[in-house]
């Protein structure tokens, strides 16, 4: 089944972009239970991230900027998805998931989307 997204014009042309990643990197990465998905969501204020077991369709940890002990801080947005990718890692720790598949979620692997997931694996979550 093919998925288009048309080519866009101005502000648009950089969601296009995102959601024609998204669905390329969703068409290869999928969670089981033995090694769920772990969702990177990012938005201009906030990162959230969920680690979901896709065959059964549950959600097993998650965590965000909108959590109570990260939030308010007032450091910056790359220190602030570093918080996030290290409690994501300590829930799923205790959840009990050792390893995970990473989905970036369209996001170029950079910047807050690489603080998150390098915090991660520095919690000791495999990737």
């Amino acid at each position: 089944m093919a998925f288009g997204v048309k080519i866009a014009k101005g502000k648009a042309y950089k969601a296009a972009a995102i959601k024609r990643r998204h669905i390329r990197v969703r068409k290869k990465v999928s969670g089981t239970q033995v090694r769920p998905r772990l969702v990177v969501t990012r938005s201009n204020r906030h990162m959230v991230a969920q680690v979901i077991d896709d065959i059964a369709g549950h959600t097993l940890a998650s965590a965000s900027t909108l959590d109570t002990s990260i939030r308010g801080g007032d450091a910056d947005k790359s220190a602030q998805a570093q918080k996030v990718g290290a409690l994501v890692a300590e829930r799923a720790k205790a959840a009990g998931v050792e390893a995970v598949v990473f989905d970036r979620g369209g996001n170029q692997y950079a910047g807050r989307i690489a603080a998150l997931a390098d915090a991660a694996r520095e919690a000791g979550l495999k990737f």
